[in-house]
């Protein structure tokens, strides 16, 4: 997407959830709904099957409270349910006109990727923060959210079980469930705090291998990795 003004683009650092907006915004509205409100159901979870990058762009830059970014940007979304993806490209290609916070942004083009061909080890490069967690609860007090990083043994735990019931409520059957990750060039410095409608979430960047049967590998590629996948945590790309 580029400025209509050919001007700088400029959005809040924590945009997510204006970019989640924008997608929600450019599908039918009878798959938001369904997607927003009930999802794809295991036990009491329930699953929105979306996932979305960053945002990319040749140069940015910080001011106050604002990312400065060229004059085009780009981002990626996946998602297994075909429908939502065919609608999201249709919508704008029809539209073409957006406006996203203080940008009036023209469309330029559409790619689709070609999906890769899995193995059973890969090594892969987050698009957007990877975050697991747990909600902790002590008597007399406020209920507390947890944040996992990569070098505690919950992360990876937490990491396969979410992936198995995204598989289980979207597929409705189950399998032998072998999915393992592990921290190969993961520091501090690639912890991102985010803070989504004023909800502070923590998440890490950087390069993992992942192993694991190529059926399940390519499902986690189409729907992220983690928790919060539908407000752009969890992707990622393979690494080449």
């Amino acid at each position: 997407m580029t400025n209509s003004k050919e001007e700088k683009i400029v959005l809040p650092i924590h945009y997510n959830h204006l970019l989640q907006a924008f997608i929600y915004n450019n599908i039918d509205k009878d798959l938001a709904n369904f997607l927003h409100n009930e999802g794809y159901k295991y036990q009491k979870r329930n699953f929105k099957m979306f996932v979305f990058s960053r945002i990319f762009s040749k140069e940015m830059g910080l001011h106050k409270e604002e990312i400065i970014f060229d004059k085009e940007i780009y981002f990626f979304l996946s998602s297994p349910i075909k429908e939502f993806l065919s609608q999201f490209a249709e919508k704008l290609l029809k539209n073409y006109e957006f406006k996203i916070y203080k940008s009036n942004l023209n469309l330029k083009s559409i790619e689709v990727l070609n999906l890769p061909l899995f193995k059973e080890k890969e090594r892969i490069k987050m698009l957007s923060p990877l975050t697991v967690y747990s909600t902790l609860y002590k008597e007399g007090e406020k209920k507390k959210t947890y944040y996992y990083s990569p070098f505690e043994k919950e992360f990876k735990v937490l990491i396969r079980e979410n992936l198995r019931k995204k598989y289980i409520s979207f597929y409705k059957k189950d399998l032998k469930f072998d999915f393992e990750i592990e921290p190969l060039k993961v520091n501090k410095k690639c912890e991102e705090i985010i803070i989504y409608k004023n909800t502070v979430i923590k998440g890490w960047l950087g390069i993992y291998e992942i192993r694991g049967t190529p059926e399940i590998i390519r499902f986690a590629y189409d729907v992220g990795l983690g928790s919060k996948n539908s407000q752009g945590f969890g992707m990622f790309e393979l690494c080449t």
